[in-house]
């Protein structure tokens, strides 16, 4: 045997061991998930509003995917106004006045939400509008440049006639 193939033996049975050891030891490291809330009702009403509110941190995720701090003290406050019996507007509203109408995924047609609307389209409008502008005054600027005055063609013929010429 040379040294090469009791090396590879060697690290396939050591790599064995430390597979066999780690799936022994996983089991004893997992736990069981902790309850999110006494009442299943109260936790259903948490994720159906919280899917509709926006964490301030992720900022393009619901409150109800995001993992950050933040988010998880926001469903904890939801938590507690689901407890003190207030409606789903009534939560909502609390946090639009706490945090502004960028909480809300989709904030309500008002105007001081008339940017976040229309905003885009009308960016887009825009940009149209200024390319179809620049399109027509390059195509008129290359236009005025091909056109020759009659002075200009009959040198451009005498330069021509005497190219044969030495």
């Amino acid at each position: 045997m040379n040294l090469q193939s009791v090396f590879f033996k060697w690290l396939y049975v050591a790599s064995l061991l430390v597979l066999s050891a780690m799936s022994a030891l996983a089991p004893a490291q997992a736990r069981e998930a902790a309850l999110l809330a006494e009442d299943p009702l109260v936790e259903k009403r948490l994720i159906h509003i919280s899917e509709e509110l926006r964490c301030m941190v992720c900022q393009n995720e619901s409150l109800a995917s995001s993992r950050a701090e933040l988010a998880n003290d926001l469903r904890e406050e939801v938590r507690k106004l689901i407890r003190e019996d207030r409606s789903d507007s009534q939560i909502k509203e609390y946090l639009v006045t706490r945090y502004g109408d960028f909480v809300l995924y989709k904030p309500e047609v008002k105007p001081l939400t008339w940017v976040l609307w229309f905003g885009p389209f009308l960016l887009l409008v825009l940009a149209i509008v200024g390319m179809a502008y620049y399109l027509r005054q390059r195509q008129s600027a290359q236009n005025s440049r091909s056109t020759l005055s009659d002075e200009d063609r009959r040198k451009v013929q005498e330069i021509l006639k005497s190219g044969d010429k030495p």
